[in-house]
């Protein structure tokens, strides 16, 4: 089973069939592994590849090329969506990820709802679909992960995010529609991704946590519009990935309703128990990205075996990383997955 070919070993972890070892992926978007070793050594760089498709497409392949992670990931922000449906965006630099500027809209009930196919005609929808179409061109053995930002997160840049939280309990009505909004926009767009090369679809979801939410809000807002997000996405074939961010205890009854085919934890959740209360569910993580910025390569290799004695399904880093982690560390982790087979 050694000869199987990144997406092959991919594909049977998604269908809990017997592989040689885990994957090691970095998905992309709010884990995206574009650092600035990567960009130094390549010249293929940020902010300039936010915006051009075969540089975006050049920059995924330099990172798989350098890091060791088995699988192309793009955009290598969480604002495609947001710019798309009109709210204000800061590019960021080299060091420096893009961020949301302004919100389109102060409150729920301000939102203008518009058909999700005008829509996808703006922005950069076309720049990460050309991307993907010439990065699954290239190549045919190595997964390519379309990253999406999740609703609640795209809702709560669309609407100025501390009134958003608050309007989930106040005004729950126009809350719901506008997720039903961005999740219909969402699915449409990863279906475009998926039809442009992509055979996994990431959903991150920073916003939808535990922590912020609260179990009752958790399931009535994240779980609802995630599931449904997934919904429409499986329709195309594609397998989906979401990683929930923080602490999971409020909500951790929750996650196994979640119908992604693999879930993405943060650091601080213990997976190899979360895998002996819910089986049924398929980990993926969750090495610390603190490790990675500010460890050492014996380290992280000895953390990642760790996570291989723990039997997690796919190893991966835990968030987003640093832009500063060192490739060293990074190549600790892949190095060391790989070893294990």
């Amino acid at each position: 089973m050694s000869d199987l070919s990144p997406k092959e070993r991919i594909s049977r972890v998604f269908e809990k069939k017997a592989v040689d070892r885990p994957p090691v992926v970095c998905p992309g978007g709010m884990m995206n592994a574009a650092i600035v070793d990567v960009m130094e050594k390549t010249g293929h760089t940020l902010p300039t590849a936010h915006r051009e498709p075969e540089l975006m497409a050049a920059l995924s392949q330099d990172v798989r090329e350098h890091t060791g992670f088995e699988n192309y990931g793009v955009p290598f922000c969480m604002t495609v969506e947001a710019e798309v449906l009109g709210s204000s965006i800061n590019f960021g630099s080299l060091t420096c990820e893009p961020k949301i500027e302004k919100e389109k809209y102060g409150r729920v009930s301000d939102v203008v709802f518009t058909k999700p196919e005008t829509a996808l005609h703006s922005g950069r929808v076309e720049t990460v679909s050309a991307a993907i179409a010439k990065i699954s061109e290239r190549q045919s053995d190595t997964p390519v992960i379309g990253s999406v930002t999740g609703p609640i997160s795209t809702a709560a840049s669309l609407v100025d995010p501390m009134t958003f939280l608050k309007e989930l309990r106040k005004d729950r009505e126009n809350s719901h529609r506008v997720l039903e909004y961005v999740t219909d926009f969402l699915t449409a767009y990863a279906t475009i991704l998926v039809e442009s090369g992509a055979d996994i679809i990431s959903i991150g979801d920073p916003t939808a946590t535990g922590e912020i939410l609260g179990p009752k809000m958790f399931e009535e807002y994240a779980v609802r519009y995630i599931n449904k997000l997934i919904d429409g996405i499986r329709k195309t074939n594609a397998s989906v990935i979401v990683h929930i961010c923080g602490k999971l205890e409020a909500v951790k009854q929750y996650v196994p309703e979640i119908r992604a085919q693999a879930i993405s934890t943060d650091a601080m959740v213990n997976l190899r128990l979360l895998k002996e209360e819910y089986p049924s569910i398929t980990t993926m993580g969750n090495l610390s990205t603190y490790v990675l910025e500010f460890g050492d390569p014996e380290k992280v290799s000895k953390m990642t075996e760790a996570l291989l004695r723990n039997k997690i399904d796919i190893i991966a880093p835990a968030c987003g990383l640093s832009t500063s982690s060192a490739v060293e560390n990074i190549r600790a982790l892949t190095e060391t997955v790989k070893g294990s087979g």
